[in-house]
């Protein structure tokens, strides 16, 4: 089937199955590879991407019913977007296959919360597995794009 799928603000028509997840679509269709596939069940948080807003995992939604909907990948967020600099600043990656799902759940987490406690990141990235152990990285990173965004003032970067 034909489908219509908004993706990063650009609307792309592709082919896909009835029975085939927005991670296949997205990786085979438009060359997303940033969206990856570990679990293949949406534990792993790897498959990440934001869709209205939300965080899902592209694994286990069929692409069919992503039809009409914004779908924002990794690629959204741009070379020069705090959460991407601040990941780079704080070395928060080892291999990088979670990098891409971390970054937009850091992005979303920060939307929604501009000054998250350490606690609150923590819980934040709690879907999404790092199979180098990078976690602590990961938060300080997490950390750094809150105060770059906050300027210098507001910010809980010291926690």
């Amino acid at each position: 089937m034909t489908l219509l799928l908004r993706v990063n603000d650009e609307v792309h028509e592709v082919e896909a199955r009835t029975d085939e997840s927005l991670l296949q679509v997205l990786r085979r269709e438009l060359g997303l590879t940033t969206v990856r596939e570990t679990c293949g069940i949406g534990v792993c948080g790897t498959c990440t991407v934001i869709v209205d807003g939300e965080l899902f995992s592209s694994c286990i939604v069929l692409a069919p019913l992503a039809e009409g909907r914004e779908i924002t990948t990794v690629e959204a967020l741009g070379d020069d977007h705090p959460v991407r600099r601040a990941f780079a600043a704080a070395h928060a990656y080892q291999c990088g296959w979670c990098t891409p799902a971390m970054m937009l759940t850091a992005r979303r987490l920060l939307e929604e919360n501009p000054d998250p406690s350490e606690e609150e990141i923590r819980l934040a990235l709690a879907g999404n597995i790092c199979r180098c152990g990078s976690y602590m990285k990961i938060v300080d990173a997490v950390r750094v794009a809150a105060a770059e965004a906050a300027g210098a003032g507001g910010a809980r970067g010291g926690r």
